[in-house]
C-alpha cells in the first residue's frame, strides 16, 4: 500500500531530517513543506496525513495553520502536533480538536511516533473502503452536525458553497452529495444543473437535504433526477436509513 506524509516545520532541521529518515525505513515516504501556504499549496493533496512540528514561532505562521485546517477539513485528512505543551495551545486556536490526531511533547519518543503512525495508517486503509459522501451547505452549524451523524459509517467531506463543490469535485469523487437547495450565489439546482451538464459528473448520485418542503420546489428539480429529496428536519436515524436504502439501491442496479 502507498502511503505518503507531510512533514511542516519551519526548517528541515536534525529532528525532521530523523523523522524523515524513520519513516523511509518503514515504508513511509515524506514530504517537507514549509508553513508558508504557498509551500504547502499543491502538497497537502495525495498525502495520508500531516506532522506539523512547531517551535517557539509557531503564531508567526497563523496563515498557514489556518490554510492546513482548511485543507484537512476539505480532504478528511488529520494532523499529528509535535512541540511544547504552549505550542500546541497555539496550535489549538487555529487547527480544531476534531483535526487533531495526537500531539507529542518534545523531547520525541520516536518508535512511539513510528508505532501510532502505522496504527493509524492500517485504520485508514480500512476505512478509505468506505462509501465517500459530500456534504454541500452554507450552514456550517448545520453541516458540521450532519457529518457528526455519519462519521462513524462513511467517510464524509464538507464544503460550504455550490462552487466549492464544483472545485472539490474536479480533482475528488464521491458516492452521495447532499446538497443544500438554497445557498447564496449559486443554489442547489443550479449546482446541479452544472453537475448534469459535464460528462465527467452527469451520473453522480445528488441527494438534496433541504428544508424547502413546498410542492413547487421539489418538481423543479425532478427532470435533474436527483437521488433523493430529504428534508433538514428528519432526524438522525431517520437520514441514516435513508442513505442506507440509497446505497442497498445501488447494489441491486
Amino acid at each position: 500500500m502507498f502511503r505518503k506524509l507531510l512533514i511542516v516545520a519551519s526548517t528541515e532541521g536534525f529532528i525532521v531530517k530523523g523523522i524523515e529518515t524513520k519513516l523511509k525505513n518503514i515504508g513511509i515516504e515524506s514530504v517537507y513543506s514549509s508553513p508558508r501556504t504557498n509551500d504547502l499549496d499543491g502538497r497537502l493533496s495525495g498525502t495520508d496525513l500531516v506532522i506539523l512540528y512547531t517551535d517557539d514561532k509557531v503564531e508567526q505562521y497563523a496563515t498557514g495553520l489556518v490554510y492546513i485546517k482548511d485543507r484537512c477539513a476539505e480532504l478528511d485528512e488529520q494532523v499529528i502536533v509535535i512541540g511544547s505543551k504552549l505550542e500546541f495551545e497555539a496550535v489549538g486556536g487555529f487547527i480544531p480538536d476534531n483535526c487533531i490526531f495526537k500531539f507529542y511533547e518534545r523531547p520525541l519518543d520516536m518508535e512511539t511516533l513510528l508505532t501510532d503512525i502505522e496504527k493509524y495508517l492500517e485504520n485508514e486503509s480500512q476505512y478509505a473502503r468506505r462509501k465517500s459522501i459530500l456534504i454541500v451547505d452554507d450552514d456550517v452549524s448545520f453541516m458540521s452536525m450532519v457529518m457528526d451523524w455519519l462519521k462513524d459509517k462513511y467517510r464524509v467531506f464538507t464544503v460550504n458553497s455550490g462552487m466549492q463543490a464544483i472545485t472539490w469535485l474536479a480533482k475528488n469523487n464521491a458516492d452521495l452529495i447532499l446538497l443544500d437547495y438554497e445557498m447564496p450565489v449559486t443554489s442547489g439546482p443550479q449546482v446541479l444543473q452544472m453537475l448534469r451538464s459535464d460528462v465527467e459528473t452527469a451520473d453522480l448520485p445528488v441527494m438534496f437535504l433541504t428544508g424547502k418542503s413546498d410542492k413547487e420546489s421539489i418538481m423543479n428539480v425532478l427532470a435533474l433526477k436527483p437521488a433523493g429529496y430529504q428534508l433538514k428536519s428528519n432526524s438522525k436515524d431517520q437520514l441514516l436509513l435513508n442513505i442506507e436504502a440509497f446505497f442497498l439501491s445501488q447494489k441491486k442496479v
